[in-house]
């Protein structure tokens, strides 16, 4: 099957990476979990500080499905439970020692659906894994109609899935597949660019996929293949997940490698770092980022869905990239956001520098005000779905229940909404209100 879409938008950013970019090698000590990168999940802790953890321990597990659990991405210690306002665990940080003693917890043999699915849920893949509707952590007590993997990251700078190959191969993709299908009802879709295909797998349906970011997006790419209607569940996982679970259901290793673009405009040299989950974004891009005294956003992530991170701070979900690009607060520019300088990258024919053809260095600022919804199908040409995106939005505003489910809740993702919400003239925070719809909903019907 192949799929061409044509909405959606590329930004063309300096920064990316060399076609033949090799993969360097780092080493941390420090990593974290963050209760926030898993969207749904009621976290309560698992260790305390000073608990000594191996490799696939938990760290947090969720009040409502006890099953389901976050682990530990590496073996050492609990250094720190960080707790923010009204004792909210912000994160877990764990200091790497491979000599502490703790074995690593014994898992069930995927053999059916009820013993696959515990398998993920204790494992702690399902918490790497998302379901639709809501985009949360899915629920193992839930029928699951497909299961969808994404190959394929279309946001802006984000490195190919096709650089995985170091740390996983055709059989751990293979053997995760398998599992997989013993837990759909209907099928396992595999989606690729036309760029990188992994391969043809017995038990998936590979789909090739092209067109402008979102098309990367693995809730574009349901909406496409199979929409989600009410009352189903569907749920997805990107490339490197398949790969962990497979290599943990063939050989019983946890993997939690993962290779990160360090990307973005203030990156001189943009890199592929071979690092572990959660790692310190020090150890990771900490000699790529100037430091000259510039005002830098550092973002886990890509600059559309990425969460800005401190230089001391660590690598977040998806654990795929990080950007550097400027804070811009410290710039004086002549007449500010209405200066018309070709140096200005927009989408907007209104800016001489939509014509040039270059590649722009943007900053962090919004460049205007939050206005009025202004109707003017901005949002049609950035998201490639059958929804209409600006009445969902006033849907979602109004908590209009019925209205949300009639215009295609159920499908999105607060990501799906992230060009549109660079394009939007209005500077409405539109992943934001599409989260908060997503949990209004969520909280209203169960």
């Amino acid at each position: 099957m192949k799929i061409k879409l044509k909405k959606g938008l590329n930004l063309s950013i300096a920064g990316a990476l060399a076609d033949n970019a090799e993969i360097v090698g780092s080493q941390s000590s420090a990593f974290a979990v963050c209760p926030d990168d898993f969207p749904g999940l009621l976290a309560k802790t698992a260790v305390k500080e000073g608990d000594a953890v191996a490799a696939g321990s938990a760290l947090l597990f969720d009040k409502q499905n006890p099953e389901v659990k976050v682990v530990s991405p590496v073996a050492g210690r609990v250094k720190a439970v960080v707790r923010g306002e009204r004792r909210k665990v912000i994160r877990i940080e764990v200091e790497a020692d491979n000599s502490a003693e703790v074995k690593g917890p014994e898992l069930c043999k995927p053999s059916d659906e009820d013993s696959a699915k515990r398998f993920l849920a204790e494992s702690g893949m399902l918490a790497l894994m998302r379901q639709r509707p809501y985009d949360i952590v899915p629920n193992p007590d839930d029928s699951v109609r497909d299961i969808f993997i994404t190959a394929f990251d279309s946001a802006p700078l984000a490195p190919s899935f096709a650089v995985f190959s170091c740390l996983f191969d055709k059989a751990d993709y293979a053997a995760g597949i398998d599992v997989l299908r013993k837990i759909s009802r209907g099928k396992v879709y595999l989606s690729h660019s036309p760029e990188y295909n992994p391969g043809d797998y017995s038990g998936a349906e590979c789909v090739e996929v092209e067109g402008p970011h979102p098309s990367g997006n693995v809730g574009v790419q349901i909406a496409n293949i199979a929409p989600v209607n009410k009352g189903e569940v569907v749920w997805t996982l990107d490339l490197p997940t398949l790969g962990r679970i497979g290599r943990l259901a063939r050989k019983g290793d946890y993997e939690f490698g993962t290779v990160v673009g360090v990307t973005g405009p203030e990156v001189a040299a943009p890199t592929l770092v071979r690092t572990i989950c959660g790692a310190s974004v020090d150890s990771i891009a900490g000699k790529l980022i100037p430091t000259d005294g510039r005002h830098l956003r550092v973002i886990s992530g890509n600059v559309f869905t990425g969460t800005v991170v401190d230089a001391d701070g660590y690598l977040r979900y998806p654990y795929r990239q990080i950007t550097v690009i400027p804070e811009g607060d410290d710039v004086d520019e002549f007449m500010g956001w209405a200066s018309l300088s070709p140096s200005k990258m927009s989408q907007s024919r209104s800016f001489p520098g939509h014509f040039l053809g270059r590649l722009f260095r943007p900053d962090a600022r919004i460049n205007g005000g939050r206005r009025a919804m202004i109707m003017s199908g901005e949002y049609d040409k950035m998201i490639p779905m059958d929804i209409l995106p600006e009445y969902l939005v006033k849907a979602i505003l109004s908590k209009n229940i019925e209205d949300m489910e009639k215009l295609g809740i159920y499908e999105v993702a607060p990501e799906d909404f992230a060009a549109a919400e660079y394009a939007d003239t209005s500077k409405l925070p539109l992943q934001q209100i599409v989260r908060n719809g997503l949990d209004y909903l969520r909280k209203e019907l169960q």
